[in-house]
């Protein structure tokens, strides 16, 4: 798993989120709205007892504070906007 900050001001954090096939990036919440967006490979979003699947160049908002999850179905990469 390797997570890199792109850019961070008062307004806007974007993080660029790597996991490789088979990796959890465990429960956690975000302070903020916020958006991913799939650039490689293909991932399972577990947000409110429902899962996602979203594939290269598929996007999903969630809300802040609410708890969710990702799983790695193949090499993926993914940015976190919020």
């Amino acid at each position: 798993m390797k997570i890199q900050v792109l850019r961070k001001t008062d307004a806007v954090e974007v993080l660029s989120i790597s996991l490789e096939k088979g990796t959890i990036f465990p429960e956690h919440s975000s302070p903020r709205e916020a958006q991913l967006l799939v650039l490689e490979g293909n991932i399972d979003f577990h947000i409110n007892k429902s899962t996602f699947q979203l594939s290269e160049q598929q996007h999903f908002n969630f809300p802040k504070e609410e708890k969710h999850w990702v799983e790695a179905n193949e090499n993926s990469k993914f940015l976190i906007i919020r």
